[in-house]
């Protein structure tokens, strides 16, 4: 299956190969992430604010992209008498705080949206690529986020992490990087502009210590295995008990100690 912009996001696509937000959905619920793989459940989401991400990435694609997608989400972003909603207001100053400074346009140079597939750990994947420069060695991922300083607690991490970690972010650099490697056979470094849904924004220009790596490795490494044979069918799914899926096909089957509520 050749992969384009149209058939990028099809559910055809994500049973052919693997991404990181499957491997992610697997390593958060396994019968969650089987569940929306087979387009048996699908997670309640905040349409405005997935919308908002991708008003901001559009732009930095192309002028040709951003039309497109205003008219196609123009319900969405527009009142009834015209004007833009309040959160597209803000992903305009967003879009404002990047464009106006002078290190991220330096740096946001090269291809737009490259869409590559590779063999990574002995299976095919998928990326989509905000910023892509071969001659200089680098590609730029666009983040938008809460806050640059907030803390989330993780237990895959054993500790407290940033946004960065929180939802993924450097095993998604890794893979990207591993993949434009193994294409191009160069030296590839990933980086992250951020930029806030606070007022005014903050932006940040973020780089990745490469020993970071290693424990993503070691992460794939470990799981993509037992996950692609739950993907196949091969093996039965582990439930999490705690996500919006377990949530909803809950049973009782017994009684808990008011002990057990924290340990839930």
């Amino acid at each position: 299956m050749d992969l384009n912009k149209k058939n990028y996001y099809s559910n055809e696509a994500d049973w052919q190969y693997m991404s990181v937000s499957q491997f992610k959905d697997f390593l958060k619920c396994e019968a969650a992430a089987l569940a929306k793989l087979k387009e048996e459940w699908s997670p309640t989401s905040n349409p405005i604010a997935l919308l908002v991400g991708n008003y901001v990435h559009s732009y930095f694609e192309s002028e040709e992209a951003h039309s497109e997608f205003i008219n196609e989400n123009r319900s969405s972003i527009y009142k009834k008498n015209g004007t833009e909603r309040a959160e597209f207001i803000q992903a305009v100053d967003m879009i404002e705080a990047l464009e106006y400074d002078d290190f991220f346009n330096f740096v946001y140079q090269g291809e737009k949206e490259v869409i590559l597939t590779g063999e990574l750990f002995g299976t095919e994947w998928k990326a989509r690529i905000d910023c892509f420069n071969y001659d200089k060695g680098y590609f730029v991922d666009l983040k938008t986020t809460r806050s640059l300083s907030q803390r989330y607690w993780s237990d895959r991490y054993g500790g407290y992490v940033s946004f960065a970690e929180e939802y993924g972010y450097i095993t998604q650099m890794y893979v990207y990087k591993q993949l434009l490697e193994h294409q191009f056979n160069k030296d590839i470094t990933p980086y992250i502009f951020a930029v806030t849904k606070e007022s005014p924004p903050d932006i940040a220009a973020i780089e990745i210590y490469p020993a970071r790596y290693d424990f993503e490795r070691y992460t794939i490494e470990a799981q993509l295995p037992h996950i692609l044979r739950v993907k196949m069918g091969e093996e039965a799914p582990t439930a999490c008990g705690k996500c919006e899926y377990c949530r909803k096909n809950k049973r009782l089957s017994g009684f808990i100690e008011i002990e057990d509520l924290l340990h839930s």
